[in-house]
């Protein structure tokens, strides 16, 4: 692919779109396709290159999506095949490029094909997912945990036999070192590519392929950190990154090519992450990029975990290109992660400062750009299934999927005219589109400028970045294209600063946050600056 074609995601600003949660269009408390199409004249405002949505497929909504009945229909609480293709046509009237999750790593069990899997040991899909007998005392046949908590093995009487499943018990594992399930996959996929989709970022993609042998994970080694999970025990080292994933990768990579300027970005977590990252967008043949969670689980923001997350990707020949995402619908909001009530405000500014000068493609999770905090859910009203089996020890999801606030001063924020699936987080509404539209010192417009620079500036959308000063709380880089060249500085810390870069630069601020100025930085502010 030449570089032309390929030029529009390198550096892009991905929008993510949890459709649960961002628009209700038919009063039922759950956001729908119909949503998201009437408001993406607000999303094209923001001036991000693409969407980003998660499942909208046919599901049971166990795991609200990412057990998936049909591949290739909509659920009908999110609306109708008919209704994304009206999604697609307007996105890409706005010059709005559509990725969708895809999910190739399990299905629901109430899939067809894991119904017809688990009926006989002998039928077409008999191998689709991965069975195993049991040990000779009838335990499961290796010590794996999944990720929600408990075996990640549970027995089936009708066909004497153990199926793996990596996440809920629901979520049974699809056996991908079989071809066949490959080209089904594979199949699915180019049903969406003909559905005008631009891309796919892949869900989980490093549990797609298990250890064949089923060897027995080792335990890891006593830590500070509290395990909340029996998952948390054990390395992960057989039930997922197989070495024979990055070849599926190569299947995927050479269908997205065949229909032209495609995308693909892999999600990739849990122990080990950089290394599969890395594996998978090697070279021009496999994925676009990978998507990672150094900062989605951090418990703080230093200058440091800046600095070692973006060193693992050199600006060098071969080394894949990263994403980075502050916030998702996995992760409790960043700006409750790194900083206390009375700083959110700045810290909403600071960190959006920072996104937009990452070197990597930069994701933006619906509400960020409102500075929306981290919802509190009390138990009785809790839907994450891994918060329900954790609680309170795993406060789970349900905090980062409350619904966006439009209007704030209707009921439910004007998120839907019935009851909401989740309620409007407490503060959320005085945070509210509506309010934050027309002043120009807001989080939604200050959104706005930021990606506006980036969108304009080669150095920050595929430049070089060279780090020029990393202390407890300063963190100072360069970006770098050939007759372009900024630095990016920020104080992450609670004290002001005076710092200035070397004496033989003259640099020009061109946007600040924070009364940062050249070259005193209050607490929590930054700038960039440009070289005169």
């Amino acid at each position: 692919m030449s570089a032309s074609r390929r030029d529009w995601w390198r550096g892009a600003t991905v929008y993510q779109i949890y459709p649960r949660s961002f628009a209700d269009s038919n009063g039922d408390g759950i956001g729908d396709l119909r949503g998201i199409t009437a408001h993406l004249d607000y999303v094209a405002s923001l001036g991000v290159d693409a969407i980003w949505l998660c499942p909208f497929f046919t599901s049971p909504m166990k795991d609200f999506g990412y057990d998936i009945s049909n591949y290739c229909d909509v659920d009908p609480i999110f609306g109708t095949l008919a209704d994304f293709a009206a999604l697609v046509a307007r996105a890409h009237e706005l010059n709005l490029r559509v990725i969708i999750d895809q999910v190739m790593s399990h299905t629901s069990d109430q899939h067809l094909w894991f119904q017809q899997s688990r009926a006989t040991r002998d039928n077409p899909r008999a191998d689709w997912y991965v069975w195993a007998d049991p040990k000779p005392d009838g335990s499961p046949p290796s010590n794996w945990q999944s990720v929600f908590g408990g075996s990640a093995w549970t027995w089936d009487a009708r066909r004497g036999q153990y199926y793996l499943h990596n996440f809920l018990v629901e979520q049974p594992d699809l056996n991908v070192h079989s071809p066949a399930v490959q080209d089904a996959l594979l199949a699915c996929a180019a049903f969406w590519l003909d559905a005008g989709v631009d891309g796919f970022r892949l869900d989980a993609i490093n549990y797609a392929m298990h250890d064949p042998l089923l060897r027995d994970n080792p335990a890891l080694p006593p830590a500070n950190t509290p395990r909340t999970r029996s998952v948390d025990f054990q390395r992960a080292l057989y039930n997922k990154s197989h070495a024979d994933v990055p070849i599926f990768i190569e299947r995927i990579r050479a269908l997205l090519n065949g229909y032209g300027d495609r995308f693909t970005v892999a999600e990739v977590g849990g122990e080990g992450a950089e290394a599969d990252m890395r594996a998978y967008t090697q070279g021009e043949a496999r994925l676009h990029t990978a998507y990672g969670f150094n900062f989605l689980y951090a418990d703080e923001l230093t200058p440091g975990l800046v600095r070692t997350s973006l060193a693992a990707w050199p600006h060098e020949a071969g080394t894949g290109w990263p994403s980075w995402a502050f916030s998702n619908h996995d992760a409790p909001r960043a700006v409750s992660r790194w900083f206390p009530p009375a700083l959110r405000d700045a810290g909403a500014r600071l960190t959006m400062l920072l996104l937009v000068s990452l070197r990597g493609n930069i994701f933006l999770y619906q509400g960020d750009e409102l500075g929306l905090p981290q919802s509190a859910i009390p138990f009785a009203n809790l839907k994450d299934p891994e918060a329900i089996a954790n609680w309170p020890r795993t406060l789970g999801r349900d905090g980062a999927r409350t619904p966006i606030p439009w209007i704030g001063a209707l009921r439910h924020a004007g998120f839907t005219s019935g009851e909401p699936w989740l309620v409007v987080g407490a503060g959320h509404a005085a945070l509210a589109v509506d309010l934050q539209q027309n002043d120009p010192d807001s989080q939604l417009n200050l959104t706005r400028r930021l990606i506006k620079l980036r969108q304009r500036s080669s150095a920050l959308r595929s430049g070089a970045l060279v780090f020029v000063e990393v202390t407890a709380h300063l963190l100072a880089f360069e970006r770098n294209m050939p007759g372009e060249s900024l630095l990016c500085v920020f104080n992450l810390g609670p004290n002001e600063i005076h710092w200035q870069p070397p004496a033989r630069d003259a640099w020009r601020v061109i946007d600040q946050v924070g009364g940062a100025q050249a070259w005193k930085f209050p607490a929590y502010s930054g700038l960039i600056a440009e070289l005169e």
